[in-house]
């Protein structure tokens, strides 16, 4: 089968792979019909995160068509169409039934192999799934495929984020970062009844897109966001802040935006030894920070049926849908911002 690659931070190439098999009672195979380049994939080819093997299959957000179950898997059949958590669960376990399915004490993150170990990723034409009955959900009908795909990852991030954060009725919420992640917390913002809120980005196209989803748009590279948010809230600051960027600069922000008593949601992936505010800030401004990777499994059992009953017009934040084989230029795109590239779907 063809499969995109890692070879080399700044290098991903489109490769023959051997097709995966069942390996495990549990498992399934899915054909994938579409899958994702999240930002998270970026760290791995930025080289930010270390430790990834040559030749791994990249990518973790998967919607697609079983085609093979082993013998163990009861709730799915060849033919369904599914999306996948970007983790895999066992549905089980302490954190799985605390909702916390993130931290499955058998769970995998797909794209990720370490000294041989660990489980490929999607960005490939065919797909194993472990713990399938567990990890899959069948797309409910009536659905939009994108915005089944996009609840597997960044609508489910995003999602947690404004929640954690504090996301509710007569808040001001601010978004630091508006690439996908951050796009879906302003939307996410918005359902859960946060009166205003506010968008900070430098990328126009994001922006825009920001806006189009209700969020009033702030240009961090042409204006001091903290001054402008607090002119905006009578001098205190935003209610709530999801940091969606995993940069010490957009926590700096984010605390900055911060009213005293606020909330930060960091659902940023982050890399660097420390926070980039101290103790004692964080102290006299009555600070609570949140930090993690979403529960996306547990989030898709409410958001795919929500989706279905009320499409929300998310495959607007997808600038580029492109085949598998021009996955590398993809990476490239996506990587660099080039031709107002916000979210990239491959159609293996």
């Amino acid at each position: 089968m063809r499969a995109l690659v890692f070879e080399a931070p700044g290098r991903v190439a489109l490769a023959t792979a051997p097709d995966p098999t069942l390996l495990e009672p549990g498992d399934a195979l899915v054909r994938a019909r579409r899958v994702a380049i999240c930002g998270s994939d970026l760290h791995v080819y930025r080289g930010r995160e270390t430790g990834l093997d040559a030749g791994t299959i990249m990518g973790h957000e998967l919607a697609g068509e079983v085609v093979a179950v082993g013998r163990g898997v009861t709730r799915l059949s060849p033919g369904d169409e599914v999306v996948s958590a970007f983790s895999t669960n066992c549905g089980d376990c302490f954190y799985c039934r605390s909702g916390l399915t993130s931290r499955c004490e058998r769970g995998q993150l797909f794209g990720w192999v370490e000294r041989g170990r660990g489980l490929h990723g999607v960005q490939a034409e065919l797909v194993r799934v472990p713990l399938a009955d567990s990890t899959l959900m069948r797309v409910p009908e009536g659905s939009d495929p994108e915005e089944a795909l996009l609840a597997g990852d960044v609508l489910a991030t995003g999602w947690f984020g404004a929640e954690s954060a504090g996301a509710r009725p007569g808040t001001v919420v601010a978004i630091v970062g508006c690439g996908p992640v951050g796009l879906m917390a302003v939307v996410a913002a918005r359902l859960l009844g946060a009166e205003r809120i506010l968008a900070c980005d430098g990328v126009p196209e994001r922006l825009a897109l920001a806006a189009s989803f209700g969020a009033e748009p702030i240009d961090v590279s042409a204006t001091v966001a903290p001054q402008l948010v607090r002119e905006r809230t009578a001098g205190r600051g935003a209610d709530a802040v999801v940091e969606a960027v995993g940069t010490p600069e957009a926590t700096r922000l984010a605390f900055e935006l911060c009213r005293p008593g606020a909330t930060i949601a960091a659902v940023g992936v982050h890399t660097e030894e420390r926070v980039a505010f101290s103790p004692g800030e964080a102290y006299e401004k009555n600070l609570t920070y949140r930090a993690g990777r979403a529960p996306a499994r547990a989030l898709m059992e409410r958001l795919l049926p929500r989706l279905a009953e009320t499409p929300l017009g998310l495959g607007r934040i997808v600038s580029h849908r492109l085949p598998l084989a021009d996955g590398p230029r993809a990476y490239d795109l996506f990587d660099r911002r080039l031709e107002g590239c916000t979210k990239v779907v491959l159609e293996p």
